[in-house]
């Protein structure tokens, strides 16, 4: 298959990417700069200069494939656009928060180019995945892939819109999959939440949890991520849910400690209304209780994940680096 990959430069494109060329597909990527056109032509790529806020650019990229993936986020304001950026502070200033107006935005951009992209699959009969995470499900319980968004999660306003679409196109005809993954993919090049995690023990002197620190966080090393969506594509029917989940929920009182190790820092607890003080934005992710099992996806797709566990991949030098602003 000719394949569009949005994200093909980023964390877990660069690995879907030479997933899919090694086992024959043809892949053509999104790029917004030039070197990230360099970077898929070494791959064996195809570079397709766009956006993703840029609908017309997606369009003609898929217009040139059997089937997309769909990977790209904004997962920061200096991600974004200028024009996105200067929209979400004028609007902003006028609605009484810059953040809340950001975030509005982003889910938009990734709604429409969901849309756009399943449109494309539609007219050209072909397949489309695309990307949400376990935290729009339900949270303290074990969840499973027949489990649905729930308007409640801290994820949903991604995943409902974004399964939503999925949902349409799928009735539509279209070969949907709906692929989620865990709160922390891990691996070579990770700047997610464990670096940022890190980051701020680092700064606050202290690795902290939330209560008593047993709630659950799934994880994934991002080679086996890469594995997962190529058999999507491949095997799919529409309108099915997968679970890119390697082990199904670690207490994050084990990742606290292993930073303060780490870090040598001391290792406490902060109650729930402590916690916005010490984590900032991420305190509702460090407070999920998230534990997802994939079973059933990796029955259905024969996907076994043979990555390192996440407190074994985590416990190197390459985490706990400072982060350069």
């Amino acid at each position: 298959m000719r394949v569009f990959v949005t994200g093909a430069t980023g964390f877990i494109g660069s690995a879907v990417v030479p997933e899919l060329i090694s086992a024959g597909h043809q892949v053509i990527g999104l790029a917004r700069s030039e070197r990230g056109a360099a970077q898929l032509r070494a791959q064996g790529a195809m570079p397709h200069r766009g956006r993703l806020e840029d609908i017309e650019s997606l369009v003609r990229g898929a217009e040139q494939a059997d089937a997309v993936i769909h990977l790209a986020f904004i997962h920061a304001f200096t991600d974004a656009s200028l024009s996105t950026r200067i929209a979400s502070i004028a609007k902003g200033v006028l609605r009484g928060g810059v953040v809340g107006s950001f975030l509005g935005s982003i889910m938009r951009t990734d709604r429409d180019a969901i849309h756009a992209l399943g449109s494309v699959m539609e007219r050209r009969g072909g397949a489309l995945a695309i990307t949400v995470g376990t935290l729009g499900l339900p949270h303290g319980r074990v969840v499973s892939e027949a489990d649905d968004a729930d308007p409640a999660g801290v994820g949903a306003p991604r995943s409902v819109p974004a399964e939503g679409a999925a949902r349409h196109f799928a009735e539509r005809g279209v070969r949907t999959a709906v692929v989620r993954l865990p709160p922390t993919v891990h691996g070579e090049g990770d700047a997610g939440f464990i670096p940022q995690l890190a980051e701020i023990a680092r700064k606050k002197g202290a690795s902290a949890y939330i209560g008593d620190g047993t709630n659950r966080w799934g994880a994934v090393h991002r080679l086996d991520a890469a594995r997962l969506y190529r058999l999507a594509l491949e095997r799919a029917d529409a309108g099915e849910r997968f679970h890119g989940v390697a082990e199904e929920g670690i207490p994050f009182r084990e990742i606290a400690n292993l930073i303060g190790r780490r870090l040598q820092v001391p290792v406490v607890a902060k109650r729930p209304d402590e916690a916005p003080a010490h984590f900032g934005f991420l305190a509702p992710f460090v407070g999920a209780d998230n534990p997802a099992l994939s079973a059933r996806t990796q029955s259905r797709l024969d996907w076994l994940p043979s990555g390192p566990t996440l407190l074994d991949d985590i416990d190197r030098d390459a985490y706990f680096a400072p982060r350069v602003s």
